[in-house]
């Protein structure tokens, strides 16, 4: 008998695709760092209104996740990539065209629709149509592509900075064009096989996983996929949180919550703030940010390289109590206003950190820990746990700096870190190597 094969550049190929919704997240994610100077000065922000603005793209999101959630099972995986991508292309030229504040916060809002239902299709996507050997590898594309983001938009921010009091106008305007051009790619997919098999269309998930691999790896994998989902019924939350599965939701729900309340995206959303409070001016906070994106770069495609040899739960485990004591580092050093370049290493650190483990690892495991029959409600649960947790970090920051001091938030941020830690120790098992038939096979039927 012949040995089930998949081809390594189409697997490759698609997850590329897919794994641009990941750029449109980055975009939004970077652009707000970059813009808030201007913005400050065009709509006399408030501390609140400050952490209310940047939160507003969170609110959208949870709200893209459910629809993502409804589409991507209802009508597949594909439809939603394309709808996310065509939202977040009109509302990026709506926001550069707001002349108040509450246009521009309703505009926000809906750009993170779009960004929502990317953050979680592109992920499940990439697991879908991913062998096991390479699945983590592939689904942190999705990563790579949001850092890529953050990097190019941090680049075309620092040159625009000097463009006058509009420049904020550009820097959001010209996320129209990579919504675009993932639009144009996601025409090019094909359906998740998965979902496919779930919706009953057999013959084609047969031409799909015959793309994808040799006959024995469509053979295979269309067997282990129709046992996975036998007896599977209609997916209600319910179903999501029933007692067999519900370790693994609760797993995916607190994974979710703590990547965001680990309090790294502060320093993404607030470079400019952080800097500013050391005495740097716009083109040093500005240039932080580049280097920042840099950075991020570089260990996310270490991680890639890593989650598929070293595994999942080690690189968790750094990441947390790495982050917790860069954490203490770094308040201290804002807090006795030490040199700005200490400021500096002690926050690429804490990027490093975070890109190498946290960042990626989190959504490769979101994407795999679930049951076939209730991945996509399952996700969207944790998703939306994890763009809530993300709005309340945003929103309070502002807040907490102005009466604790810059530095007061990130001694919190290093005791939610430690506990962090003690949870993935506790309950988070290894799972690189396994397809995700076999991760249900090993984790739900005891």
């Amino acid at each position: 008998m012949q040995k089930a094969t998949y081809k390594q550049t189409y697997v490759l190929g698609i997850s590329f695709i897919s794994a641009l919704g990941g750029y449109l997240f980055g975009f939004d994610f970077a652009v707000i760092s970059g813009a808030l100077p201007f913005l400050r000065k065009q709509f006399e922000l408030s501390a609140a209104w400050e952490g209310f603005l940047t939160g507003s793209l969170a609110l959208g999101c949870i709200v893209g996740c459910l629809f993502a959630g409804r589409i991507g099972e209802r009508y597949g995986r594909r439809p939603g990539l394309m709808m996310a991508a065509s939202i977040f292309a009109v509302s990026s030229i709506a926001i550069a065209l707001s002349s108040a504040l509450p246009v521009f916060v309703a505009m926000r809002f809906m750009a993170g629709i779009g960004v929502g239902m990317a953050s979680m299709l592109c992920p499940m996507y990439i697991a879908e149509v991913s062998p096991a050997e390479v699945r983590g590898r592939n689904v942190a594309i999705n990563q790579l592509t949001v850092v890529i983001g953050i990097l190019i938009t941090n680049l075309v921010n620092y040159y625009l900075a000097d463009k006058g009091v509009n420049a904020w106008r550009w820097m959001f305007g010209l996320g129209a064009i990579p919504s675009l051009v993932f639009l144009f790619g996601v025409i090019w997919l094909p359906e998740s096989p998965r979902w496919l098999i779930k919706a009953g269309q057999m013959e084609k998930a047969r031409l799909i996983l015959n793309k994808i691999g040799s006959a024995e790896f469509a053979g295979q994998t269309k067997s282990d996929i129709v046992k996975s989902l036998s007896g599977a019924t209609h997916v209600n939350l319910r179903a999501v949180f029933d007692k067999s599965v519900r370790p693994a939701v609760v797993i995916g729900i607190v994974l979710a919550i703590f990547q965001q309340l680990c309090g790294i995206n502060v320093v993404f959303n607030y470079t400019s703030t952080i800097f500013q409070s050391v005495g740097a001016n716009l083109d040093h906070q500005l240039f932080e940010t580049v280097v920042i994106g840099l950075v991020n770069l570089i260990f996310t495609l270490l991680a890639m390289w890593l989650v598929d040899r070293l595994g999942r739960r080690p690189l968790m485990l750094i990441g947390a109590i790495g982050l917790a004591v860069l954490y203490l580092i770094l308040a201290f050093l804002l807090q006795t206003h030490a040199a700005t370049i200490l400021i500096s290493v002690a926050v690429m650190a804490a990027i490093s950190i975070y890109a190498l483990s946290l960042a990626p690892v989190t959504w490769v495991l979101i994407s795999e820990i679930f049951p076939n029959r209730i991945r996509g409600a399952a996700s969207m649960v944790a998703i939306v746990s994890l763009w809530g947790a993300y709005f309340v970090l945003v929103f309070t920051f502002p807040i907490l700096a102005k009466y604790l001091g810059t530095y007061g938030p990130f001694y919190l941020y290093a005791a939610i870190c430690l506990l962090g830690f003690f949870f993935i120790k506790a309950r988070v098992n290894e799972t690189k190597g396994q397809t995700l038939e076999e991760l249900e096979e090993n984790l739900f039927s005891h």
